[in-house]
């Protein structure tokens, strides 16, 4: 089946290549090696993702061998697959750049080649490692160059001048300066610079999940999410650019690139939008939005959102549980948002269906959603009977109720018409939506695979990936000859379509990886920098500085730092330096400042303002290839899809401030409708107020009234805190009571005191976050304070820490060793601050009546 992408005009084809998978297209051998070295690299890395390395006992690569093997492959397809310059031939691969592809395969994989000798040499390189090193960093830079842009390999040079130069640099950021040989050995022959955590991340995680999008994309699914889309809202009003939102999202699920997801659903949206009455730049800044958003949406985040599990130390599943609520507000936001617009301009629907009443709606929604709900809670019962009751043949019979299940939907969609291959832009026709769903139904079961794995089995991201894949691999093999026979047709060369599907999509998967694979390791160069330098300790007093020590200028600072660095370094590297450099500054001056900042809710702070350089002109590649589809200006193009991004803006502070809206801090299910139904509303109110119209055109008490609405939605602790305080103190003698008696994924909040390195006295306030609680009547406060990597003593009626440890929750935190603990901070018993909700939802009902009384006087 041709993917989304493939049915683009040739023009937007080769902007995408130029972006993501190179635009060299050769033909001949050269072709053959490319195509052959791509399945080699897909099909290690589906061997490095399995279990079958310990399964069979051979082919077993640590870390850094799989990291060089990968590194290896990715330099050497980045010198065959992109060309040097614009002027460089893109039918044939020139003699320089075979010879800069062998080098840079043997530079990338030279630690697994020399892995025992090196072992036996720790830092002192001789002179054939120094040789190597030298000729592997400068070829990563031109690889970079060649298929992430030269802004990134401009910062990496700079970080390489920065550690050489150290002693001539301002006295704020000097260092005694690194020596050739010190440099070299740092970046490429340990784990502390290019084959560090970023590249770590891309072996051992994001190349599984780009290969999943791409397989999935092969198999049909990005087309069925396309047409679900538009039989579910392409007859409303607005009904293109709701199709754009919801499509967008649902792709993001599968996709990580900003840009072909614009063009893969953009060259039908964007003309159904102009169609619809949006005209072209905000039909471009819709499809520019939906489709970089994408990159937040679970379960597949873009590639950052893998690195945040090295950085934060939680599980891939509970990353997930954090970022779902935002990243689903900010679609609603945009679904409200382009409702307005079609409002505003009173549009009609441009498809007729026949009217249904709410009630016929509700009652649908209804089923269907009950539906979904029973069979979702009927399987995970029923799974987790098997595994109490058949132990290790467990998963023999999971994988029978799969099958099963399999054989259902695919029975579902051989009685339902087969999915157009695309959307009939001059004549659009109204799909019926269940018809549609159902054809496409064992499209879920490798989403549902990957999420099952991830949040019930809590498998790592890596390997629930490959299971993911292993069922997605036997659908794309099978749907076609079983759907083929149960209609009693034969079933001719389906089997073969599937099997080059399945190529197809290893070879997109491996081109989609180039960039990413050198872009993390270039990061590994900024990362290896900074370390070397010890610019990061230098960060704390410069951010410090600029922000006077106020949180929220240091965030509004981080936010343009992000920004300003998206414009020309891709999502992932911009997470990277802005987390490495930034990211712990801001819980180490919020600790300082009394502010207990969780740090996952600073690196999705971060992950968020990165992602909007694929936006903001004049350089987002996204917006670039949304005005390529409209024919308008990107310039305009980039500035309504910013004007757009304002309802995602403000998520990020939120968060900082109220960590609920990352499903942090929520005790109860109770609690947990609440902050939902209280965000939604909440960002539904914001988005009214940033197109200033909620069911008609606001006066200004209208706004004024709506604007504190959201505040009271977004932050009734703020309110409630001045009422009654949050926390009441107790004696740093009870801890290991309150240790005990803490729930499970509890956390303590306490006020440490101690000396800084620089000589300063310090007092700030931390949180540890405490694992689950043992057995009834084994509990142990000291215990459970320890496996989170801390461990107190008192000496002379003084609690102190006596030890933190390493890459530990508490370590993470900011908790030092050797400090003091002057007080605890326990939860006071004051009312719940979401009683505030009653009167933002009185004062929106206000203004909702009102409205509905001059739309009636008009």
């Amino acid at each position: 089946m041709a993917t989304d992408l493939e049915k683009a005009p040739e023009s937007l084809q080769k902007l995408v290549a130029d972006t993501d998978t190179g635009g060299r297209k050769p033909t001949g051998v050269t072709a053959a090696v490319i195509f052959a070295v791509s399945i080699a690299w897909a099909l290690f890395q589906l061997w490095y993702a399995s279990p079958l390395p310990f399964t069979f006992g051979f082919g077993i690569l640590n870390d850094t061998e799989a990291r060089a093997l990968h590194l290896g492959f990715a330099l050497f397809l980045a010198f065959t697959a992109w060309p040097a310059f614009k002027s460089s031939p893109r039918a044939h691969v020139p003699l320089a750049d075979w010879a800069m592809a062998l080098v840079g395969a043997f530079a990338g994989a030279y630690l697994l080649l020399f892995y025992g000798e090196l072992a036996t040499r720790p830092g002192q390189p001789n002179l054939q490692d120094i040789v190597i090193a030298s000729a592997g960093l400068l070829l990563l830079l031109e690889a970079t160059r060649r298929a992430v842009g030269w802004p990134m390999s401009v910062l990496a040079a700079i970080f390489i001048a920065y550690a050489m130069l150290g002693p001539y640099m301002p006295d704020v950021i000097s260092h005694k300066g690194a020596s050739l040989n010190r440099l070299l050995s740092h970046l490429w022959l340990t784990t502390e610079g290019v084959y560090g955590i970023a590249l770590g991340v891309s072996t051992g995680a994001i190349f599984v999940y780009v290969l999943f999008g791409t397989l999935l994309d092969r198999a049909g699914g990005g087309n069925y999410m396309m047409q679900v889309s538009f039989a579910a809202l392409g007859h409303l009003r607005g009904g293109p650019a709701k199709v754009a939102v919801v499509s967008s999202a649902l792709n993001g699920m599968i996709s990580g690139s900003s840009v072909s997801n614009v063009v893969s659903g953009g060259i039908f949206t964007i003309p159904l939008m102009k169609k619809a009455g949006y005209g072209g730049i905000k039909a471009g800044a819709i499809e520019t939005m939906s489709s970089v958003n994408g990159q937040i949406m679970p379960p597949v985040m873009g590639a950052a959102a893998f690195l945040m599990v090295e950085y934060v130390g939680i599980p891939y599943s509970e990353i997930i549980r954090n970022a779902i609520l935002p990243a689903t507000l900010s679609y609603i936001g945009l679904l409200y948002i382009v409702h307005l617009e079609a409002l505003k301009m009173g549009m009609n629907p441009i498809i007729a269906r026949a009217p249904k009443t709410w009630s016929e709606v509700a009652t649908r929604f209804g089923l269907g959603l009950s539906g979904s709900a029973a069979v979702v809670c009927g399987l995970y019962y029923l799974f987790a009977a098997f595994k109490a009751m058949l132990g290790a043949a467990a998963p023999w019979a999971i994988g029978a109720v799969v099958l099963v299940l399999y054989g259902i939907s695919i029975q579902q969609a051989a009685r339902s018409p087969d999915l157009p291959d695309d959307i009939d832009i001059e004549n659009p026709k109204a799909l019926d939506t269940w018809p549609t769903v159902r054809a496409g139904l064992h499209f879920l079961m490798p989403i549902g695979t990957l999420i099952w794995c991830l949040m019930v089995e809590e498998m790592s991201p890596s390997l629930s990936a490959f299971w993911a894949i292993a069922v997605l691999i036997v659908l794309m093999l099978t749907q076609r000859p079983m759907i083929a026979l149960l209609r009693g047709l034969p079933s001719g060369d389906s089997w073969m379509i599937g099997a080059r599907e399945v190529i197809g999509g290893m070879t997109d998967g491996s081109r989609n990886m180039i960039g990413i694979g050198v872009a993390t390791a270039t990061a590994g160069i900024i990362v290896g920098g900074i370390t070397l330098t010890g610019l990061g300790l230098r960060m704390t007093e410069f951010v410090e500085f600029v922000s006077q020590g106020n949180v929220m200028v240091m965030l509004l600072f981080i936010a343009f730092v992000c920004l300003v660095l998206g414009l020309g370094v891709p999502t992932t590297a911009n997470y990277v330096l802005v987390a490495t450099l930034m990211a712990p500054v801001v819980v180490e001056l919020g600790a300082q400042s009394g502010l207990v900042i969780p740090l996952i809710a600073v690196h999705l702070f971060v992950f968020y303002y990165g992602i909007m350089g694929d936006i903001t002109p004049p350089v987002g590649l996204a917006t670039f290839a949304a005005a390529a589809i409209s024919g308008e200006d990107a310039i305009k193009t980039g500035i309504q899809g910013s004007l757009y991004a304002l309802r995602t803006v403000i998520l990020p502070f939120i968060w900082i401030f109220n960590p609920q809206l990352l499903l942090l801090e929520i005790d109860s299910t109770i609690s947990l409708i609440i902050v939902i139904a209280g965000c939604t509303l909440a960002m539904l109110l914001f988005s009214a107020l940033t197109m200033n119209w909620l069911r008609v055109k606001m006066v200004w008490w209208e706004f004024a009234l709506v604007a504190v609405a959201v505040a009271l939605f977004f932050r009734p602790d703020f309110f409630m805190d001045r009422i009654a305080p949050a926390y009441q103190n107790a004696s740093p003698a009870q801890v290991l009571d309150i240790a005990r008696d803490a729930p499970d994924g509890g956390r303590m909040v306490m006020v440490i005191a101690g000396t800084t390195i620089e000589g300063d006295d310090v007092v700030k306030t931390v949180a540890l976050r405490l694992g689950d609680r043992p057995a009834e009547g084994t509990a142990d406060g000291r215990k459970r304070l320890t496996e989170s990597g801390l461990t107190l003593v008192t000496l002379g009626g003084e609690t102190q820490i006596a030890q933190v440890k390493f890459g530990s929750r508490a370590q993470k935190s900011g908790f030092e060793q050797g400090w003091a603990v002057q007080t605890l901070k326990m939860p006071a018993d004051r009312p719940d601050p979401h009683w505030f909700y009653l009167p933002a939802l009185l004062l929106a009902s206000l203004v909702w009546w009102n409205q509905g009384r001059r739309m009636k006087t008009a």
